[in-house]
């Protein structure tokens, strides 16, 4: 006998013993996959406790005794496949039968191993986007703040300009509190007051801006707090709803439109008063420097409307509404955080498919190892034994019918009609048919 033909003969051998151990691992893989899916259908069915339990038992019970017929018919009929063309069949409905068992079963498995963890991702990047849209909307309504250093010069200049006019006519030639010196404290004021708005609007927006902290802060808190998932899930989406309300809040509160508005009045609403010099050269001058006082208040209002509106142009803060979501429905979002679950989940189920494997490439083994065994080798020792009783009971029968059997006549003597051999027992004469044929109704 060859190499490869004892080969064959222990492979086939080590198939047989294995064949209790194979049972027992699919039965094991399968009752897994049951309890793992078993978790993930409780975590999407809705209803009363007792509903639900049964509903996930029943579905789970389902998968498992699919799952085990499955790659027990598979385990059983492909290697024992000879020719390419129903192996290639018998592959091909081995693939279409693992994307049903990941489609049922596999991604609830993989809720029930990573689905809290995928809920609380959920919860983190939502609290990264709410934290984003907070800082957004602050600076929005903060931006008027940036126009405060040029308000500020620009009351101050204007201040000074008319004390300076007041105490030495710096800019008629003449002293005195005259019509440019109520011009430009008219302006100073306007200033003043603008710069005045701006700073009481930031009180109003550090305090939005603090009670967004503090529902972020309590958001955080529930992200990483331990415990179970859903109920941290509803108190996030209440915290989320308040802090929406906040973003709108500082939305509404940027002073930048008032500021575009109350620079646009600088130049609109310019009211230059008539000028009161005693001489005709005084009002001269007088009027020669509110023009200029006219022309310097329309280009500092064109500067503080361009940087309003560069403030407005900024981008709103998109209105985002939190949207809670299952362990089933997280753990499909963010797949790709979690590739080691889901190759868990799908391992338990699809692991049978290498079994399927490693008997094919045996199975082929033995037939490339049996094709060179002559019909002798074939023969095992209960084929043998098997040969030697039905051996001796042929020889056993056979002595007897020869003893049953009497001598046969010489022509000296001649046999006796009633000596005539009888028909053997098992021929039925056709006389006796014909009576029987004859007394039936």
């Amino acid at each position: 006998m060859s190499r490869e033909a004892e080969t064959a003969r222990a492979l086939r051998g080590h198939i047989d013993q294995m064949q209790t151990m194979t049972r027992f691992v699919l039965a094991t893989l399968a009752l897994a996959s049951g309890v793992y899916t078993y978790l993930g259908v409780r975590s999407l069915l809705d209803g009363t406790a007792t509903l639900v339990f049964l509903a996930a038992v029943i579905y789970s019970a389902a998968v498992s005794v699919g799952i085990y017929g499955f790659w027990t018919y598979l385990i059983r009929f492909l290697p024992e496949m000879r020719d390419a063309g129903s192996r290639m069949a018998l592959f091909g409905v081995m693939g279409v039968g693992c994307l049903m068992i990941v489609a049922m079963s596999s991604w609830l498995n993989a809720a029930a191993l990573a689905g809290s963890a995928a809920v609380e991702q959920h919860l983190a990047e939502t609290l990264e986007d709410y934290t984003g849209d907070l800082d957004q909307a602050h600076s929005n309504a903060l931006g008027a703040l940036s126009l405060l250093p040029d308000i500020q010069r620009a009351a101050e200049r204007f201040s000074r300009l008319a004390e300076e006019e007041r105490n030495s006519g710096a800019l008629t030639g003449t002293s005195g509190s005259g019509s440019v010196v109520q011009l430009l404290t008219q302006m100073s004021a306007q200033m003043r007051e603008l710069e005045s708005t701006i700073q009481n609007s930031r009180e109003t927006v550090s305090e939005q801006f603090q009670r967004g902290q503090e529902r972020l802060a309590e958001m955080r808190t529930l992200v990483s707090a331990p415990g179970p998932i859903q109920p941290r899930s509803d108190r996030f989406a209440e915290e989320a709803v308040a802090l929406a309300g906040v973003i709108a809040a500082l939305e509404q509160t940027s002073i930048a439109p008032s500021v575009a508005r109350a620079a646009a009045d600088l130049s609109a609403g310019f009211i230059a008063p008539v000028a009161d010099g005693r001489s005709g050269d005084l009002a001269d001058r007088q009027d020669a420097v509110m023009a200029t006082v006219r022309s310097s208040v329309a280009a500092q209002s064109k500067a503080l409307s361009d940087a309003a509106e560069e403030i407005l142009a900024q981008p709103k803060v998109a209105e985002r509404r939190y949207v809670p979501l299952s362990s089933a429905e997280a753990v499909l979002r963010y797949a790709g955080s979690f590739l080691p679950s889901w190759a868990g989940a799908i391992s338990i189920d699809l692991l049978p498919a290498v079994l399927v494997g490693v008997l094919a490439v045996v199975f082929a083994s033995i037939r490339r190892g049996e094709a060179e065994l002559t019909p002798a080798d074939r023969i095992t020792a209960a084929d043998m034994m098997r040969s030697l009783e039905l051996h001796d009971a042929i020889v056993a029968r056979k002595a007897a019918a020869e003893t049953q059997t009497p001598p046969e006549p010489t022509e000296a003597q001649p046999v006796p009609p009633e000596a005539e051999p009888q028909p053997a027992r098992n021929i039925t004469p056709l006389s006796t048919l014909t009576d029987r044929k004859r007394q039936e109704p």
